[in-house]
């Protein structure tokens, strides 16, 4: 536990946050390489950085995965390829042979997703035509008419609105002569149609109409659309440069704004001057792109487990980390707005600035951080809380449950549309995030009495499994739900020896490793076979601890066998290895390898376990 909490200490930055690199998959750095070129603005440097990077993650049979030990993947195996070539390796490299044998193998371009064949069609490898159609027009459709902007979840809203300029622009930047790849397309009558995202024979019409459209000479209102997209790019650009401090947008943006012709403008200048502090170098000399950071994220949690170990609450280290976390409170109005335009703002974002989207799942946690902490300025530290604890409240949605960026984003209407393919598009209340907001709820001493919580309650039953295990929205996958649920449950006073409660618990005892670990593969959200079962991980298994620790099972052999697991995998430096991803950002479609999540769950774990020793034992 000491060598766990000094190795969390020494991660600490001096201005008193946490902040842990975030992986995700190739995609990244392939889009980074193609947007330079876009922009104009390619460092051959940098370009020689991703490409060892590049090859440094392609898998033995010449493709890449999204994930560690993943199947390879014919999106993110497309773009790399065409990153690669664009570097200047030839086709008849034979890591690039290997590559393409799969790409052909598997239905060529013409089978990959929308986003893939979009960035080709920016690079003139694919022709806009055969896209769907998401035309500006869409900025016209009030807020309460189907298909608005804003019945998309923030994250495809703020890239739906700058690809829609692009869609009606239709740009190309092409390629210097020999880094195209026509021989990534299967021969006429070989190739699978493209994938769609939504069958539906309404929006495939819809689709053929929007195409006819585009096709006319004259777009009566497409000048005034554009205009109106453009105000919204302008006024949700970030303080970091991005847009809602995410890849997908910012590049988009960018893209849309060049179009445009602002590449003078300020926002252009500060998007594209922000790209550099998303970067990660390697030990070997590669260079990767995050695909989001998490400062706010990793403090509370690094906060939350420094406190379950036994800092005071005054501990200079905490004291720091509190108010770094105070100066963080978005205060402005947001998105969400849109949902809830009488809320006070008062929530916490992900990332270091981004005002436009707090998020309910980084305001609980953050409040929990600060509900435990003592602060030299008290009245600061209850006014925080205060108002926190007043936009998550009203941040609840009619189900009872608690979304994690607006309200009521339920419409499933839009997951229909064709050009949606590309992972969630709405965001509908979870349930990891709902038990993080009642475990939230409970640390102020709030139960089932009260209305709000009980219909969190409420919720939680109507979406636990049949098996008893519950879906994890944001983390891989079970293990991650049944971590959140169980100890928001209990921290509202919930009975849980109640069956529905134990039936969770024997579900985490009944898919412990023999390692005495706990470890999901993102598989699991693909294949039911999976669920609960993968390699060992420190961060599931303090997920199972602590719902183990909450469920009142300290003392069970499973939970001494999932301690001694993390005794004995740690490192003498008192830090763990993890090679496997934990955090989803997509579920099936993109994952996350949050760094600092090997760190702050074991503590955070075996903190609350001790303590729940201690108490047991008088």
């Amino acid at each position: 536990m000491a060598a766990g909490v000094d190795h969390l200490l020494s991660l600490q930055y001096a201005d008193g946050y946490w902040w842990g690199p975030l992986a995700s998959n190739v995609c990244m750095e392939a889009e980074y390489v193609l947007l330079c070129h876009c922009l104009d603005c390619r460092n051959r440097d940098r370009e020689q950085q991703i490409q060892r990077y590049l090859f440094s993650q392609q898998r033995a049979d010449g493709t890449w995965a999204i994930y560690p030990g993943g199947p390879g993947d014919l999106n993110a195996t497309v773009e790399a390829y065409q990153a690669l070539k664009l570097i200047g390796v030839p086709e008849t490299d034979p890591r690039m042979a290997r590559a393409r044998d799969f790409i052909l193998a598997n239905g060529g371009v013409d089978a990959t997703r929308v986003f893939t064949r979009l960035w080709l069609a920016l690079v003139g490898q694919y022709p806009w035509s055969k896209l769907p159609v998401v035309p500006p027009e869409i900025m016209f459709l009030p807020k309460w008419f189907p298909l608005n902007i804003y019945d998309f979840a923030s994250w495809a809203r703020a890239t739906v609105v700058p690809i829609s300029i692009l869609m009606s622009r239709r740009p190309v930047f092409p390629l210097p002569d020999g880094a195209g790849i026509p021989e990534l397309y299967l021969p006429a009558g070989q190739a699978a149609p493209p994938p769609k995202g939504g069958e539906h024979r309404l929006f495939l019409a819809l689709d053929r109409a929007l195409h006819w459209y585009q096709n006319l000479s004259v777009h009566p209102g497409r000048a005034a659309a554009e205009q109106k997209a453009l105000a919204w790019i302008l006024e949700h650009q970030a303080g970091d440069g991005s847009w809602g401090g995410i890849q997908p947008p910012w590049f988009y943006a960018l893209l849309a704004l060049k179009v445009l012709g602002k590449t003078d403008h300020p926002v252009y200048q500060k998007g594209v001057a922000g790209l550099e502090s998303y970067g990660v170098n390697t030990p070997d000399g590669g260079w990767w792109f995050q695909a989001s950071v998490s400062p706010v994220w990793d403090t509370a949690l690094a906060v939350l487990a420094l406190r379950a170990a036994g800092l005071p609450p005054d501990h200079p280290a905490l004291v720091r980390a509190g108010l770094w976390l105070c100066d963080r409170q978005v205060f402005v109005p947001g998105d969400w707005q849109v949902r809830r335009p009488q809320l006070e703002p008062g929530g916490w974002a992900f990332e270091f600035d981004n005002v436009h989207y707090p998020d309910i799942d980084d305001t609980a946690m953050v409040l929990l951080a600060l509900n435990s902490l003592q602060l030299p300025d008290e009245m600061r530290r209850r006014r925080a809380l205060t108002a926190g604890f007043r936009w998550l409240v009203g941040m609840q949605s009619r189900n009872g449950g608690w979304g994690a960026y607006d309200v009521d984003n339920t419409r499933e209407l839009v997951n229909r549309i064709p050009f949606c393919d590309f992972g969630e598009v709405i965001d509908p209340p979870s349930e990891d995030v709902t038990g993080h907001v009642l475990e939230c709820f409970g640390s102020f001493g709030y139960d089932d009495a009260w209305s709000v919580v009980r219909r969190g309650i409420d919720y939680l039953k109507r979406a636990q499994q049949p098996d008893g295990s519950w879906f994890g929205r944001w983390g891989v996958n079970y293990i991650y739900g049944i971590g959140a649920v169980v100890p928001g449950l209990a921290a509202v006073g919930m009975d849980v020896t109640e069956p529905w409660i134990q039936r969770a618990l024997d579900w985490l005892e009944a898919h412990q490793n023999e390692d005495g670990g706990w470890g999901e593969d993102c598989r699991s959200y693909d294949d039911a076979r999976y669920a609960g079962r993968g390699e060992s991980t420190p961060s599931q298994t303090g997920w199972a601890l602590l719902a183990l620790v909450a469920g009142g099972r300290a003392g069970s052999e499973s939970a001494r066998r999932g301690v001694a697991y993390l005794l004995h995998t740690q490192r003498t430096d008192g830090g763990w290895d993890e090679v496997h991803y934990t955090g989803t950002g997509f579920p099936r479609d993109f994952y996350i390898g949050y760094h600092m999540y090997r760190n702050v769950f074991p503590v955070l774990a075996l903190g609350r376990w001790r303590a729940a020793i201690r108490q047991d034992e008088g």
